[in-house]
């Protein structure tokens, strides 16, 4: 059985396009997105690149720091960087893994052989500061991420992190989220001052207690 939520995010040492990290001490005490591309110079892979970079200050607000990967070598990496920040007009400044052995893949089940025997499809994982597995999505080769959703699921897991509340179906930063089963209703009050609406007894919102 492959990784899981809830599992520790296994740790490596790998060449990146910014020079060798520890992937534990490159996260230090911050949120991470480790995410892979099936190979450098390839179309899709420059957009979520490019994206990625253009995000740099989102990212920065939430603590997170991204981490991309691929099993091509460093100088394939720093080549092809260029043509990113050309054609998408950003600095890609965030390292990417030059996973030529396909440890790290492997590790991390990048690779599907019914997708790609060689290849590592879009898999991409939110890692808490922890270093405990939050997330895990997997999109096939053709399909670029949505990267609002990225943060949107970010936003979601750093507030239900802190307060004892779940995010419904579409929430956005700002908007109502619910309250979990846990919590009895005598005790809502006391956790969440601002009120809150029962629409049933297992379904009640609240306004976003950070906001």
């Amino acid at each position: 059985m492959g990784l899981q939520l809830g599992d520790a995010a296994p740790n490596f040492t790998a060449k990146t396009s910014q020079g060798e990290i520890n992937f534990y001490d490159y996260l230090g005490d911050s949120w991470g997105v480790l995410f892979s591309h099936p190979a450098d110079f390839t179309p899709v892979c420059t957009t979520e690149l490019g994206r990625t970079a253009a995000l740099k200050g989102e990212f920065e607000k939430r603590n997170v720091k991204a981490l991309a990967l691929s099993v091509d070598d460093v100088d394939s990496h720093k080549s092809w960087i260029n043509d990113i920040n050309e054609t998408q007009n950003v600095n890609v400044d965030f390292p990417i893994i030059a996973d030529e052995d396909r440890k790290i893949a492997e590790m991390y089940d990048m690779i599907h052989p019914k997708a790609s025997a060689t290849f590592t499809v879009r898999s991409l994982f939110i890692i808490a500061p922890d270093k405990t597995i939050k997330l895990m999505i997997t999109y096939p080769a053709s399909t670029g991420r949505n990267f609002n959703e990225v943060l949107r699921v970010i936003d979601s897991l750093q507030l239900t992190a802190n307060y004892s509340v779940a995010t419904p179906a579409d929430w956005k930063d700002g908007e109502d989220v619910i309250i979990v089963p846990a919590v009895k209703n005598e005790d809502i009050p006391a956790k969440f001052p601002k009120g809150h609406t029962e629409i049933k007894p297992y379904l009640r919102t609240t306004p976003q207690p950070n906001k």
